[in-house]
């Protein structure tokens, strides 16, 4: 967040009151220069057009290009005319007409009669040229190409050609280029660019690159780039990444569906705190006071004492930490898992191996090009997650606090991990196994919530397990207390007012099966398997302790 956002006086009344004078100030005069370029711009277009039009008059070609009335987009007709995605364009394709939309992403006029543009559409680019030629491009055509401003809309109709290999194109994706015949605007755009698609698509290798030769390159700062998100997610890195955040959610529903579990969904807004503490974000409900769940857990856990005996939810939770962290946001897509366990936990953490093995190998097979693109920008090692004999590790807590130690790594007894320590055993876990992805078990009761079991040989440990990823936490789960009278003891002792979760603790009076379960956050998981270094980079729009907006 910008320096002075977000800040309000305590005293005052109306609306101005709420933000400083020197602030108002500032702010009236940004708008006022961006109304003032934004009509000068204005101004621009409507001399360019008004040119246009007086050329268009001589121009017999003037039907091939333009921009669009607004009456002729408004759903007037069907054409029956075909698009191509951009993505699809290839060599095989030679010679062949083809019609696309994207957005002009580039422009470089290299004369009077020639101008080349790149047109963008999600990821893919691919590169356009304009050449004066008699009864198919002429030179008002050349100008209006070249009049377009970047971001503008457009549809492209014209002829693959394919160039020499030797001589590849360099400023777009796609390996072809399309000799232009049409070229129509469907939305121009009229106002200066925040941020540059170019820019904010520049990675580390580039920027040090520039610095050797004594370039200077525009550095776009995570702030800027979510405050400006509608364009910056226009790069080719984010579209890589929220690609590969569905293609997680997508696989991680398939393959629960295609172990018999049933997906549900949880209320948001609850009569008290499902996780206990105080990390959460109050409300009053009708008069009645409540909070945004922490997560599911209660919610699932009362599912399966009503008889199903394996569900799952993907849903918002909402954490009113105070954590800034480049691991944690106030609200975050949860991947949660509850189920009948028959003997032992350690069925629920097969289950985690087993589905997190098969989302890894589903993304790594078939977003090659998101992860590509991601790459570009954001280089980074593939995921190391399994062990030579093709299983997901597992250590107890006990074992890790052992490699730890050591390692010369003090911890607190029995304590949970801190940050520095998860990433310290993470390393020693890669250097010792050749994985970045393991489980450990049995932790310390203390450190976990109150549903959580307690180990039947030692009280002060539990059925408990985490799952790391790149040295870093991305499951917490466990065995659930199932026994009323055990479920009541542990959340009085954990500070947590049964009255405020009295339908859940009725759940168990008839009786509960044995079950278990695990949640995750989509956006650490997906942060860590892409080796970003932020978790606002994973989220669409994040919301972190000071960010609420846009």
């Amino acid at each position: 967040m910008d320096e002075g956002e977000g800040f309000v006086k305590k005293g005052g009344d109306g609306e101005g009151a709420s933000i400083s004078k020197n602030k108002a100030k500032k702010d009236a005069k940004k708008a006022e220069k961006a109304e003032r370029a934004a009509q000068r711009q204005q101004t621009r277009s409507a001399a360019s057009s008004a040119g246009a039009s007086e050329s268009d008059e001589t121009d017999p070609l003037s039907p091939n290009y333009g921009d669009i009335p607004l009456e002729d987009i408004q759903s007037k007709c069907i054409t029956g005319r075909t698009w191509t995605d951009v993505r699809e364009l290839s060599a095989e394709m030679k010679d062949k007409s083809v019609l696309i939309r994207g957005r002009v992403q580039t422009i470089r006029p290299m004369s009077k009669k020639i101008v080349f543009l790149v047109v963008r559409q999600n990821m893919s680019t691919v590169q356009c040229v304009l050449v004066i030629s008699k009864d198919i491009i002429s030179t008002q055509m050349v100008r209006f190409a070249a009049s377009l401003s970047k971001e503008s809309i457009v549809d492209v109709e014209g002829v693959i050609s394919v160039p020499d290999p030797k001589d590849p194109i360099k400023s777009a994706t796609q390996q072809v280029e399309i000799h232009v015949r049409k070229l129509y605007c469907v939305n121009r755009n009229m106002y200066n660019l925040p941020i540059n698609i170019e820019d904010a698509s520049r990675s580390e290798t580039e920027f040090k690159e520039a610095e050797k030769s004594g370039k200077q390159l525009v550095r776009v700062g995570q702030d800027t780039s979510l405050n400006n998100r509608v364009i910056d997610l226009r790069t080719p890195a984010n579209q890589g990444i929220f690609g590969v955040k569905s293609e997680f959610v997508n696989e991680f529903r398939r393959q629960l569906r295609l172990k018999k579990f049933v997906e549900i969904f949880t209320p948001k807004v609850i009569a008290g705190s499902s996780e206990g503490g105080a990390e959460v974000f109050k409300l009053d409900y009708k008069g009645q006071p409540a909070c945004l769940a922490q997560s599911p857990q209660l919610h699932k856990q009362m599912t399966v004492c009503g008889g199903f005996s394996r569900v799952f939810e993907v849903g918002p939770v909402f954490r009113a930490e105070n954590s800034y962290t480049h691991r944690h946001l106030c609200e975050f897509v949860g991947l949660d898992v509850e189920m009948e366990i028959m003997e032992h936990y350690y069925e629920v953490c097969d289950l985690v191996a087993e589905l997190f093995v098969a989302i890894f190998n589903h993304v790594n097979e078939n977003c090659r090009e998101e992860l590509e693109a991601i790459n570009r920008q954001y280089p980074f090692e593939p995921l190391k997650y399994l062990l030579p004999d093709g299983n997901v590790l597992r250590l107890t807590y006990d074992q890790g606090i052992e490699m730890l130690k050591e390692a010369g790594v003090k911890t607190e007894p029995m304590g949970d991990l801190n940050t520095e320590a998860e990433k310290k055993l993470g390393k020693l876990v890669s250097d010792k196994y050749n994985t970045d992805f393991y489980i450990l078990t049995r932790y310390p009761l203390n450190t976990r919530p109150f549903y959580t079991m307690p180990c039947h040989d030692n009280p002060d440990y539990s059925n408990s397990f985490d799952v790391f990823l790149r040295g870093e936490e991305i499951i917490s789960g466990a065995q659930r207390i199932h026994d009323l009278k055990i479920l009541t003891e542990r959340a009085e002792k954990c500070g947590i007012d049964v009255k405020t979760i009295s339908t859940y603790i009725d759940s168990f009076r008839h009786p509960a099966p044995l079950h278990g379960g695990f949640g995750a956050g989509l956006e650490r998981v997906v942060m860590l398997f892409c080796g970003l270094n932020n978790i606002r980079k994973c989220s669409l729009f994040p919301r972190d302790p000071q960010r609420l907006t846009p």
